[in-house]
């Protein structure tokens, strides 16, 4: 459905370093660096980009959005949120794990407040 989705970033390095550990935790390579200073994840046909404002501005987070990353164990997502703990994210939403929907959901904003989320589906 996506070709891609792009995020606003205050500090490439910062924000590459946040998100080599969160992908890396999916088995996804570190992010590549393009000649603007931007930085792709490659995936098949869709790519995450993270640029600094083409505006000028300071990036800033999307009040009420969310991009969500696919996991397949709930392990797998509690060492996502760690990564990105770790790594110059915060939590924020409840806690890691399983919700009254029946699905695993772990929250953390990246390092210009983007709010990104690990979901599960249980069956």
């Amino acid at each position: 459905m996506f070709s891609h989705i792009m995020l606003g970033a205050n500090s490439i390095e910062e924000s590459k370093k946040f998100y080599d550990a969160i992908l890396g935790e999916l088995g996804y390579k570190a992010g590549v660096i393009d000649p603007k200073g931007r930085c792709f994840y490659f995936n098949g046909d869709s790519v995450l980009g993270l640029s600094v404002p083409i505006d000028g501005e300071p990036a800033c987070h999307g009040n009420g959005s969310t991009i969500g990353f696919n996991v397949t164990s709930t392990e797998q997502g509690d060492a996502w949120h760690a990564a990105g703990v770790a790594n110059g994210g915060t939590t924020c939403e409840d806690a890691p794990g399983v919700r009254d929907s029946g699905m695993y959901l772990a929250y953390l904003r990246d390092p210009a407040g983007n709010k990104i989320c690990a979901l599960l589906r249980m069956d």
